[in-house]
């Protein structure tokens, strides 16, 4: 039997090409027995024909490279994240984390890292000037300012990161006098207002496989990843080329972020029937959403704790400082350690968010602030450097999963026209809470048992409001809980 022949003359069969053709090779001989290939020898389509040590390990690196990249797009599009647009949003995320730990290595050893003594009260000061108290009056400004943003929102984030691009240019070039510190004040708030527009542009790409309170979850894993892979390539060039040179790897890393950011899919400006948030129970414009009980809630357990990670960074600063002066191997330990156990819960919390699905959100929101509360009081009876870092462990990984469980109120309790605003908005107050305690940590005597004996206080104060608001109380009129649980949906 002959085979018909194709329709189209120019096609050919798919058994007829080259690929699909049989290998054939002559068999080995009666008295010739073909030999195994050695056991240790790699197998595949691009192992090297002659064996040598750095061939067969250059081999091995590009294998596992291949794997790492596969493994990670996978994780990166999975659950329709690839289709929604949220994989471009996760790039742009970890981009700008990546950006951050490459400025953080940049300025390890400037005033903003390196604190000063209990003893030299003008550089305190100065310190508190230039690091904590601007963002005490930008903050309030940029979750307002962005319910007015209708339009514009990938532009607006590009335009943050090519703002970067030109102050860290300006950090390198003016690292050895004070030009430095304003340009290094301006990236730290254009990254909290890349998070703040980060926050608002999520829910427009939120596949419908999955939660914000995951996705948020998993940006932040990512984004953890990318700024301990991209902060060791940033020590690696300021080894090298000094703190400049980091300084100029930072700035590269916002311009391919600024192109990220315009990769985001453009279904992100459709802002129709937007509908902003209100933290009044009955707000002064008729065309506000009022936020809830159980969001409120939320919101008081996220910004107590957000006082403790940021009271912890700035305060072990100074403390590890004054505790071991001019042993500077000592600081860079002792910080490490701090710094490393806060890294890992906070890795850890959001890894187990983006897992888990809680029932109750606003009770987790509760268990992680009494959990951080108990931590800082055992920290004020045995102060140390271990019970620091575990204060650390504890405050990053409650942080994480209160904020994962704060995202999981905001989708289950507000109408999706007002989802944008309300991540916006919350953000804008975790970033004060962050301030607030900073601001704390630089000003307070450095001294463990007193550092922590009064965060305690505060935080004691801010879960019996979070309690108080659940219940409908207040310690503050007009912010707690008398309020509907779930509030109705405002017509714009």
């Amino acid at each position: 039997m002959t085979r018909p022949p194709p329709e189209d003359p120019a096609r050919r069969y798919p058994w007829e090409d080259d690929e699909y053709k049989p290998r054939t090779r002559p068999y080995p001989s009666a008295d010739q027995e073909e030999a195994p290939p050695p056991a240790d020898r790699p197998t595949g389509p691009t192992a090297p024909k002659k064996l040598t040590v750095t061939r067969v390990a250059l081999w091995r690196t590009r294998q596992l490279g291949g794997q790492a990249v596969a493994a990670f797009r996978k994780a990166a599009h999975a659950d329709g994240a690839k289709q929604s647009g949220l994989s471009s949003l996760t790039y742009a995320v970890m981009m700008n984390y990546a950006a951050d730990a490459a400025m953080a290595v940049a300025l390890a050893n400037t005033l903003f890292f390196s604190a000063a003594t209990g003893e030299s009260q003008g550089k305190v000061a100065l310190y508190l000037l230039i690091t904590v108290a601007p963002f005490a009056l930008v903050a309030p400004v940029i979750g307002p300012a962005l319910d007015k943003i209708q339009h514009g929102r990938r532009v607006a984030l590009a335009a943050s990161c090519v703002l970067r691009v030109v102050l860290a240019v300006v950090m390198a070039v003016n690292f050895d006098n004070w030009g430095l510190y304003p340009a290094a004040l301006g990236s730290m708030v254009l990254s909290k207002s890349f998070t703040v527009l980060k926050a608002a542009i999520t829910p427009r790409v939120l596949p419908s496989e999955i939660t914000l309170s995951k996705t948020n979850a998993r940006m932040t894993v990512f984004g953890l990843a990318a700024g301990g892979v991209f902060g060791l390539v940033a020590a690696g060039f300021a080894n090298i080329f000094g703190s400049p040179g980091a300084l100029w790897f930072t700035a590269v890393l916002c311009l391919v972020n600024a192109w990220l950011c315009l990769r985001i899919p453009s279904w992100v400006e459709v802002t129709d029937g937007e509908v902003p948030t209100s933290l009044r129970a009955q707000p002064q414009r008729a065309a506000r959403q009022p936020l809830g009980r159980t969001v409120v809630v939320s919101l008081w357990g996220n910004g107590a704790i957000r006082m403790l990670t940021g009271f912890l960074m700035l305060f072990s600063a100074f403390v590890v400082r004054a505790q071991t002066e001019g042993d500077a191997f000592m600081q860079l330990l002792l910080l490490g350690a701090i710094a490393g156990a806060a890294g890992v819960g906070s890795f850890l919390g959001n890894a187990v968010g983006a897992r888990l699905q809680f029932g109750q959100p606003d009770q987790v929101v509760i268990g992680c602030l009494s959990a951080a509360l108990i931590s800082t009081i055992v920290a004020a009876l045995l102060p140390g450097l271990i019970t620091a870092a575990a204060v650390g462990l504890i405050g990053a990984t409650a942080s994480s999963l209160a904020k994962v469980s704060l995202d999981a109120v905001i989708q289950d309790d507000l109408p999706e026209q007002s989802r944008a605003s309300a991540f916006g908005r919350s953000e804008t107050i975790l970033q004060l809470g962050w301030v607030f305690g900073g601001a704390l940590g630089v000003l307070l005597p450095t001294e463990y048992w007193v550092g922590f004996t009064v965060l305690s206080g505060l935080l004691a104060c801010g879960l019996a409001q979070t309690v108080l608001s659940r219940r409908g109380g207040s310690l503050i009129p007009g912010l707690g809980g008398d309020r509907p649980i779930r509030t109705s949906a405002v017509t714009p």
